[in-house]
């Protein structure tokens, strides 16, 4: 018996990532379930204290423009931009990915939701600790046990080896997907607004490459 299993490679405070949600949420809804669905982080952008540069700011402004154009009911708060300083770091957004995973397998993508309403509905920034236990008490995790994890080497080797698989996948742009079937890896091409291609993707897959 083949062991399938779909990859998705994302990033927390990644805005195309956001954008996929609706898509991603009903691809899981109709897939067979004999495919397994498993999260791997990207990290999208190391720890830094270097507040992000005003090039980059506009770049990234202009890209949740292009998104909310494109993609139906994908909207941003713009008001994030005014009211932070803002830093090109994922790492600890995803760490509290991981941590939250820790706890309670249940609670990964509870956090994932809780990381990206506070980013872009409540221009909240995540690349910071103070908002990540704020997400995290949210969500119900222990806040405590959640910051001394946060900050475990533990936690952050288990990064740099999600980070590594991802790159092994030849994965280096967010959202990706990847089908393991039969030993044998597929990329999938994410659509954000017709899950059914990704599906039909997926069939013709396992039917062209049988057990």
């Amino acid at each position: 018996m083949s062991d399938t299993r779909l990859f998705y490679i994302y990033d927390p405070m990644c805005s195309w990532c956001y954008a996929f949600n609706t898509s991603w949420a009903a691809l899981r809804k109709d897939l067979p379930a004999s495919i397994r669905v498993i999260g791997l982080l990207g990290g999208l952008a190391p720890d830094t204290k270097e507040p992000m540069p005003v090039s980059m700011r506009d770049m990234i402004q202009q890209v949740w423009r292009r998104i909310e154009e494109s993609i139906p009911n994908a909207e941003f708060n713009h008001d994030f931009w005014r009211l932070n300083t803002p830093f090109r770091s994922t790492y600890p957004a995803c760490r509290a990915i991981l941590v939250a995973r820790k706890q309670d397998m249940a609670l990964e993508s509870k956090m994932l939701q809780a990381i990206q309403t506070a980013y872009y509905q409540n221009a909240k920034n995540p690349s910071l600790l103070t908002i990540l236990q704020e997400c995290a008490t949210e969500v119900g995790l222990d806040a405590n046990k959640f910051i001394k994890d946060l900050t475990d080497p533990i936690i952050d080797c288990e990064l740099q080896r999600e980070i590594k698989y991802a790159r092994s996948m030849n994965v280096f742009s967010y959202p990706s997907l990847r089908l393991v079937h039969n030993e044998t890896q597929f990329p999938i091409t994410v659509d954000y607004l017709n899950h059914h291609s990704m599906i039909d993707e997926i069939m013709h897959i396992q039917s062209s490459f049988p057990t």
